[in-house]
């Protein structure tokens, strides 16, 4: 499981938005979760983690891994 550090989310359709950009990267098996309220998303699979960062923030949103 990867676990991203998302910032500036506010609302469900951010939430969607970025569960959808997610999705999209090459190697995302599924998305487990997306909260704008913990400013987290979650996947598993084997994608390249800057591919994930790069999706979310052509979405209009921050994100970095986390440790």
């Amino acid at each position: 499981m990867i676990r991203l550090k998302v910032t500036g989310m506010t609302c469900q359709h951010c939430e969607r938005a970025v569960s959808e950009a997610l999705a999209g990267v090459s190697g995302v098996d599924k998305v487990i979760a997306i909260s704008h309220e913990r400013n987290e998303a979650m996947v598993e699979g084997s994608p390249d983690v800057g591919d994930l960062i790069s999706a979310v923030k052509e979405e209009g949103y921050e994100a970095e891994a986390e440790q």
